[in-house]
């Protein structure tokens, strides 16, 4: 009877002691309890109309998604001296880690995988066309590590990164 009655206290006492607990917590933490929060209520106001032009309905990167990649052309000048400075700053930021300083698959994240990421000046990628390097850098390779950077950086700045990787030549 007494192992009894000491387990009832035991968890009344573990009981109690919880309920304090949360309401220390309730009273004294800011974030507080979920109903304190307010309430986001989308549909209180009448929704606001949006103006006309907003939504590109004839470019995009769905545009270039549905192109094929021989059909796509850079719009800017590959040995233009301003488009390749830019071209390898955007290269340093986005690039240099798998492909590296030297362009040849040896940075620091890249030299960890198997086999290397390419040679950026190799004939296998300098042979490409724009077109092709523009897809690959936007939406991955299916077969290899490339990954889709259409999200991550602009449409002008990948082109600038190919007019950059174009500008290395053939080693």
């Amino acid at each position: 009877m007494k192992k009894i009655f000491l387990i009832v206290i035991a968890a009344a006492t573990v009981i109690y002691l919880g309920y304090k607990a949360l309401l220390f917590y309730d009273n004294e933490f800011q974030s507080g309890r979920m109903w304190e929060t307010p309430a986001v209520r989308p549909y209180e106001q009448p929704m606001l109309i949006m103006e006309a032009g907003l939504v590109p309905f004839s470019a995009g990167e769905e545009n270039f998604k549905a192109v094929k990649a021989e059909a796509l052309k850079s719009p800017l000048q590959r040995n233009g001296n301003e488009t390749i400075k830019q071209g390898k700053t955007v290269y340093s930021t986005y690039c240099t880690q798998c492909h590296g300083k030297r362009h040849d698959g040896n940075g620091t994240v890249g030299q960890s995988f198997y086999p290397l990421p390419t040679d950026l000046r190799s004939e296998k990628v300098q042979s490409k066309s724009d077109g092709v390097l523009f897809k690959e850098i936007s939406y991955g390779k299916p077969d290899g590590r490339q990954p889709a950077l259409a999200t991550t950086i602009s449409v002008m700045d990948r082109w600038r990164v190919i007019a950059y990787v174009k500008s290395l030549g053939l080693r």
